[in-house]
């Protein structure tokens, strides 16, 4: 009562107060106007220093500069009023001149208690200051330490994340408490628990391979054909750096998850946080009694607290947990260089790779084109589409020869893919007019029942083992008295590439569709495939009988769940992040798969088609954009067939002089690919100038047209 107060002046005995003076008029104010209540100022004041304690770091310029000021003061305070110490003689005191004035100031107003919890309090306020650590990663680390070493905590733990039994089935001999008291959301990610999460280690991934080479170039082609090298990888460009995760930032949205469904009572907590290159996936574990559905309904609400662009929600498979896939603030730049050097794509033995990109969790996915064995890809403007055609086209540049894969690009939009044009892996020039395209498909069919016929001549079923068994035969020397066969030659795959279906279908509707559905039906065992994209996934576009066809189909973003269902027959696909966000439905699967696709830019492409151009011409076969004979004229008119190719003439000369007919000997003489010369032998047949194959032998030549035996002695 007689210390210094507002109410009462300061008298000649000292104050009561252990931060003297300054202490006891501090404490009269709140001690008068509140009573006993005003305990409770401090621990008040307690609580908004440890939330500020556990927010992030300051990182402004002028917090350094204080801390630092702080740092240097609050220390040469604290040790000016310490005990009696002289480091350097009687000269200099442990505090130095400043330490000596603060400590001299604050002990004659605060005493030597309140100078010391002064001087205390600026030095843990200064470390905050100028550190970058943040205190709540480490106070959250405690507990956790604590409860890894008991042996009953480890064990809840690992029964936490068994998979539960099925709903309405029994639960393994597991007590109903446990199981109970396991789905409590306090359990797993309390507030004072540091969520775990797990990336993908780089030291998981090996590391990137030396340049690809073609298998065995001399096993596909006669000695004499040329031999190709393969693009190195360096001609890419080198992928950027990978973004660092928050890991503060990742908590707060796993703690504003767990809010935002609580406000619609939907308890539960967020047991793992997996970082990935475009999205992270935290997942949240329900509390027993919560549908799946009254979660996916939240996708909507969960955008809006999150302020995110698109928010996914799907279940984990084997996991008893819902998947919320939240963007990064940073989104990764996958290339397609990355794609290549991985080791997935580097041990593909398939000439037809597919490379997607990478996984929500970071793992590179490529798959095989001949396994799916067309595919559907559908897309709005700018979301990715076209690059992904282009890295499909790239990949088979990087894996495969042009005696492996040839091509035929169709590009109605003129602007997109006439980039490849003179790339020697093209079986026609990229085709821009919608009606030559419809021929080339047409084409493309006869060139398919051709195959076929060839492939049950030889006893095979599909161009596997026909390459296989042509291998053998030029790798096995001949014996003597083996009877003459016919020189075959391993068949390509031929690639058909459509970037803009809708814009055949306006023109050639059902010449387009029935020649689509044609090759996806058939077309895989003679090694055809389709790569179909189209902006515009409408059902007069992707018709039922064409979709029917491609069970392997990629939706990147597009405008409404009516498109997502069309091409995915799902919804999904209109909450994508678009720039090769895409959704990936694999053949024998009903499950989709996010994919962040790889990004290839026009300079990577131009130094790629200059590589193979230096090497080889393109060989083209430009009957395959001459409209295909009908049916009834077909059977007729054979002149007027042999008219239409101008090396028809020679090839028969040649067949003459050889004295047997094969596609081989014609592919070898006039440098044709295989469906141009048999279209020749077949002219030949028609004619009756050689007769009809016997299988793997040779063609027996009947007779000699009546136009070379007047050109012969003409000749001499």
């Amino acid at each position: 009562p007689h210390d210094p107060s507002w109410n009462t002046a300061a008298g000649t005995r000292a104050p009561e107060n252990r931060i003297g003076p300054a202490g006891a008029v501090l404490a009269d104010l709140p001690w008068q106007g509140f009573g006993l209540g005003a305990c409770l100022f401090p621990l008040a004041l307690a609580v908004v220093a440890w939330k500020w304690l556990r927010s992030r770091p300051i990182e402004a310029p002028w917090a350094k500069i204080v801390g630092f000021f702080l740092l240097v003061s609050s220390s040469c305070g604290a040790l000016a009023i310490g005990p009696e110490w002289r480091p350097f003689g009687d000269a200099i005191t442990p505090g130095g001149v400043w330490g000596l004035i603060l400590s001299g100031y604050l002990v004659a107003e605060l005493n030597i208690t309140g100078a010391a919890l002064v001087l205390g309090t600026c030095w843990l306020l200064s470390l905050y200051l100028v550190s970058t650590f943040s205190l709540a990663g480490v106070l959250a680390r405690v507990p956790r330490i604590r409860l890894r070493h008991r042996p009953s905590t480890r064990r809840r733990s690992e029964e936490a994340l068994e998979p539960p039994a099925a709903a309405g089935g029994d639960d393994r001999g597991r007590p109903p408490s446990r199981t109970n008291r396991e789905a409590k959301p306090g359990e797993i990610g309390q507030e004072g628990d540091e969520i775990p999460i797990r990336t993908l280690e780089d030291a998981h991934e090996p590391p990137p391979g030396p340049p690809l080479r073609p298998g065995l170039p001399s096993a596909h082609a006669p000695a004499e054909r040329t031999e190709y090298r393969l693009p190195p990888t360096s001609l890419l460009n080198e992928p950027p750096e990978r973004n660092a995760y928050d890991k503060d930032e990742l908590q707060e949205i796993a703690a504003a998850i767990k809010s935002k469904f609580e406000e619609f009572n939907v308890f539960g907590s967020v047991v793992q946080i997996n970082p990935g290159p475009v999205v992270t996936t935290f997942e949240f574990k329900p509390e027993a009694g919560i549908k799946y559905s009254r979660i996916v309904t939240l996708t909507e609400d969960l955008c809006l607290g999150l302020k995110a662009e698109a928010i996914l929600i799907e279940r984990i498979p084997g996991k008893a947990t819902v998947g919320i896939e939240v963007p990064n603030s940073k989104r990764e730049l996958i290339s397609l260089r990355q794609v290549l050097e991985s080791e997935e794509f580097r041990t593909m033995s398939s000439p037809l790779p597919v490379p997607l990109g990478k996984d929500v969790s970071g793992r590179i996915k490529a798959v095989a084109l001949d396994s799916m064995p067309h595919l559907l890809i559908a897309g709005s403007t700018g979301s990715g589409k076209s690059v992904m055609l282009n890295s499909v086209i790239m990949s088979i540049l990087f894996k495969s020869t042009p005696e492996q894969v040839r091509m035929v690009v169709i590009d109605p939009k003129r602007v997109e893919l006439g980039i490849y044009e003179g790339v020697p892996h093209l079986l026609t020039p990229v085709i821009t007019d919608p009606a030559r395209a419809t021929n080339a498909l047409r084409n493309a069919v006869l060139e398919m029942e051709r195959r076929y016929k060839l492939l049950a001549s030889c006893g095979v079923r599909n161009i596997e083992q026909f390459n296989r068994m042509v291998r053998h035969r030029l790798e096995r020397p001949r014996r003597l008295f083996e009877e003459e066969a016919e020189e075959l030659e391993p068949l390509p795959y031929i690639v058909i590439v459509i970037d803009e279906l809708a814009d055949l279908m306006m023109v050639e509707r059902a010449n387009v569709e029935g020649a689509i559905t044609r090759l996806a039906q058939m077309a895989r065992a003679t090694g055809m495939h389709l790569v179909v994209a189209t902006q515009r996934p409408s059902v007069d576009v992707i018709t039922g009988l064409i979709k029917a066809n491609f069970p392997a189909r990629i939706s990147f973003r597009v405008a409404t769940r009516v498109d997502s269902r069309t091409i995915l027959d799902v919804m999904g696909a209109e909450h994508l992040l678009g720039r090769g966000d895409m959704l990936f439905l694999p053949p024998g699967s009903a499950r989709l798969i996010r994919v962040h696709g790889a990004l290839v830019t026009e300079s990577e492409i131009h130094r790629v088609v200059e590589f193979w151009k230096q090497q080889a011409q393109p060989d083209y076969d430009v009957s395959f954009l001459a409209a295909p004979p009908a049916e009834e004229e077909e059977s007729g008119e054979e002149d007027a067939e042999a008219d239409d190719d101008p090396l028809y003439e020679d090839a028969v000369r040649i067949v003459v002089e050889m004295g047997k007919a094969s596609t081989s000997i014609l592919q070898r003489r006039l440098r044709l690919g295989y469906g141009r010369a048999a279209r020749l032998l077949d002219m030949m047949q028609r004619e009756g100038i050689i007769g009809p194959p016997e299988g793997s032998r040779p063609r027996e030549i009947l007779r000699v047209p009546e136009w070379l035996r007047q050109t012969e002695p003409q000749a001499r």
